[in-house]
């Protein structure tokens, strides 16, 4: 692990190989770890900078205003890389998206699994199914909340706790459990967004771009993979991953890894 300060706050990330750069991006309710299937097989090509977004992570958090698509930037800028692909699963693929829309000459392909977009909306289909698995939980009480979490993330709608790998269960919740702790302290800082946000602003990506999901995730995000591929010129949709959830790169990694390579390739 190495920490750098970018735009005022210390940022850990890992570097590993050499070649064309790939950026790695987490999802929300995960930080740096759950590439750790993704590193060594893109190493193997690419210069793989897998980081913790401001916060999150071993990442530290100043109270001063930023956006987490300045920080991949300066990032980059750190790194003296003019561009890099990004690699980005749910929130940390809202964040790609934002950078390719913030800074376009940065930006040279997007590589989407489960992904949010920034300014989207969850269906009331989403909110009752949180209802139905989850219910109330205490937001102070970070494992009970993790273990909601991961129920609905990771195992999903249509499978049982039971039918999933019991070590995947325990990772996710011990990384949920320091995500939630950063999406506190986060929450009292102010994160500027794009604006308009990028779910009115698809159209205007012009980088390659490759969007999958889970079998298995929340519906909702199986629609903003097809909404992504029909809107953004030339995009690539891959077949949803079957018996996945949400942390679809750390759960199937084989499939990931190869559609990863061939699309970097």
């Amino acid at each position: 692990m190495t920490k750098i300060e970018i735009n005022g706050a210390n940022l850990a990330y890992d570097d590993t190989g050499d070649g064309t750069p790939v950026l790695l991006l987490h999802a929300g309710i995960a930080d740096r770890r759950m590439w750790r299937e993704q590193v060594p097989a893109l190493a193997a090509r690419h210069r793989v900078i897998a980081v913790d977004l401001r916060g999150y992570g071993d990442s530290e958090l100043p109270t001063d205003p930023f956006a987490h698509h300045d920080d991949v930037v300066g990032l980059l800028d750190a790194l003296e890389l003019p561009r890099a692909a990004l690699v980005g699963c749910s929130f940390g693929g809202a964040v790609a998206i934002d950078t390719a829309l913030a800074y376009p000459d940065r930006v040279g392909a997007l590589a989407l699994f489960g992904t949010a977009v920034s300014g989207s909306e969850w269906s009331d289909e989403a909110n009752d199914l949180w209802d139905d698995l989850v219910g109330e939980t205490d937001p102070e009480d970070f494992a009970a909340t993790a273990a909601g979490e991961v129920r609905f993330w990771v195992v999903g709608p249509g499978r049982r706790p039971e039918d999933v790998d019991p070590e995947l269960i325990r990772f996710a919740e011990k990384m949920d459990r320091r995500a939630l702790a950063a999406e506190l302290a986060l929450s009292a800082v102010e994160v500027a967004e794009l604006d308009p946000p990028a779910i009115e602003r698809l159209g205007e990506l012009r980088v390659p771009v490759l969007v999958a999901a889970g079998a298995a995730d929340v519906p909702d995000i199986g629609r903003l993979a097809d909404r992504i591929a029909a809107e953004v010129p030339g995009a690539v949709r891959l077949p949803d991953v079957p018996d996945a959830g949400h942390l679809l790169p750390l759960e199937r990694p084989d499939a990931v890894n190869g559609a990863l390579l061939d699309f970097l390739r």
